[in-house]
C-alpha cells in the first residue's frame, strides 16, 4: 500500500541560518501576497484568469529588474508560494459550484503562519537536514526517515523553526486487528465515551485552553497596553505565541496518543458525523468546541485505522443515538443536552446519556 507520511522535527540553526530562514520565509510572503494582488487586478481590470506557472514567469522576468534581493533565496519558495495561492483559489471556485462555503484567499502577514516549502534535493544525516541553498541545518532530535521525500516544509512557530518532511512509502497491507468494535460517542464534559464489548469507559480532555486561559487573558492585557513597534511589545508577543504553542502541543499530545491506541486495538471504531463548523457558531460553546479537537480526532482516525488495520465507520449525522434507548430501541422526542441522565418510559431502564449514545453507535458496526 503507497502511502504519505510526515516526518516533523524541530531545527537548531546559528545565526546565519536564522537570517536565511526568516528571508525564505518572507520572500514566500511575498511572492504569495504579489500573486494575489496581481490576480485580483487582472480580473477586475480584463476579466482574466491566470495560473501559477505563468506567474512564475512574470516573477522571473521582474525578479531581473526590481527583485534582485530573491536571488538570495532558493527558488522553491516563492515558487511554492504560488502554488499554494493556485491552489486556494481552486479551493474556492470549487466550494462555488458545489455550495460550500471557503473564504477567498487573503493576503498574508508578517509574523503569522510563517512558511516556506523546498522540493527537489532534500537529504537527511545523523544530526542534520541538508535543504537548498540553507545548506546542512543541525536537528535537535532525529529519526530514521523511510520512504522518498517528496518535500520540506518549515515553519516558525514562535520562536522556534520546525521542518516538515513528506515522504512517499510503500508499506504493506495492515493485518486486520482483532480487537473488539468500539462506539465513541464525543461530548464536553468529558472528551469520549467509549462502549467496546463489555467496557464502558469515559475519557477526560485534557481543555489546555481553559487551563491556561486566565494566563492566556493575563498576557493579552499586557501586550495590548504596549506600545505598538517597541521592543516591550515584540517581547509581549513573543510570550502569548509560546503560550499558544503549548496549549496546541498539549492537546495534539493527547489526540494522538488516543487515536493510535484506538486504531490499534478496535476492529471497527464507529463515530457521529458532526458540523463542527456548524457547532462553532454558537458563541456559548465555540471555545469549549475548538479545545477539546472534535475535527482533529476524527481525521485522526481517518488515516490511522487504514495504517493500523482496523475500520472506521461513522454514524449519519442525524442519527438519534442520544435519544434512542439502548435496551428496547424506543426513541424519544426531546432530548435537551442540559439532560446528562434519563430513564426510558417505555423500559423503565436508567441510562447515563454519552455512555447510551456509545451502545446505540456500537450497534452500527457490522
Amino acid at each position: 500500500m503507497l502511502i504519505n507520511r510526515a516526518y516533523r522535527y524541530e531545527l537548531d540553526p546559528n545565526t546565519h541560518q536564522r537570517s536565511l530562514l526568516a528571508k525564505h520565509a518572507g520572500t514566500a510572503r511575498f511572492a504569495y501576497n504579489w500573486g494575489l494582488s496581481r490576480r485580483i487586478a487582472l480580473w477586475e481590470q480584463e476579466k482574466k484568469r491566470i495560473n501559477a506557472i505563468e506567474q512564475h514567469r512574470e516573477l522571473n522576468v521582474l525578479k531581473k529588474v526590481e527583485l534582485p534581493w530573491m536571488y538570495e533565496v532558493s527558488k522553491c519558495a516563492p515558487q511554492e508560494a504560488l502554488r499554494d495561492l493556485d491552489r486556494a483559489f481552486q479551493n474556492f471556485f470549487r466550494g462555488l459550484k458545489t455550495g460550500r462555503k471557503v473564504g477567498f484567499p487573503k493576503f498574508k502577514k508578517k509574523g503569522r503562519h510563517d512558511s516556506f516549502r523546498f522540493t527537489g534535493a532534500i537529504h537527511v544525516f545523523e544530526r542534520h537536514i541538508q535543504m537548498p541553498r540553507l545548506g546542512k541545518i543541525r536537528v535537535k532530535e532525529i529519526t530514521e526517515v523511510q520512504g522518498r521525500i517528496l518535500s520540506a516544509t518549515v515553519s516558525r512557530e514562535a520562536d522556534r523553526w520546525f521542518v516538515s518532511l513528506t515522504v512517499e512509502m510503500e508499506i504493506c497491507d495492515p493485518v486486520p486487528v482483532q480487537g473488539p468494535a468500539a462506539g465513541i460517542d464525543v461530548g464536553l464534559s468529558h472528551f469520549a465515551a467509549i462502549v467496546s464489548g463489555s467496557e464502558n469507559v469515559k475519557i477526560e480532555a485534557p481543555k489546555p485552553l481553559n487551563r491556561h486561559l486566565k494566563l492566556l487573558r493575563r498576557r493579552q492585557r499586557r501586550h495590548s497596553r504596549k506600545q505598538k513597534g517597541s521592543k516591550n511589545r515584540k517581547k509581549s508577543a513573543l510570550q502569548l505565541a509560546r503560550l499558544h504553542r503549548r496549549v496546541r502541543n498539549i492537546r495534539q499530545d493527547f489526540l494522538h496518543k488516543l487515536t493510535t491506541e484506538l486504531a490499534k486495538t478496535k476492529s471497527v471504531i464507529v463515530v457521529e458525523d458532526l458540523n463542527v463548523s456548524g457547532m462553532l457558531r454558537n458563541a456559548c460553546l465555540a471555545r469549549h468546541i475548538a479545545d477539546v479537537g472534535w475535527g482533529e480526532f476524527r481525521r485522526q482516525l481517518e488515516y490511522k485505522t487504514k495504517w493500523y488495520g482496523s475500520r472506521l465507520v461513522v454514524a449519519n449525522r442525524f442519527y438519534p443515538s442520544s435519544k434512542t434507548c439502548s435496551a428496547c430501541g424506543a426513541v424519544q422526542e426531546k432530548m435537551p443536552l442540559s439532560i446528562r441522565e434519563w430513564t426510558c418510559p417505555a423500559c423503565g431502564t436508567h441510562h447515563d446519556r454519552d455512555i447510551n449514545a456509545a451502545k446505540n453507535l456500537l450497534t452500527l458496526a457490522g
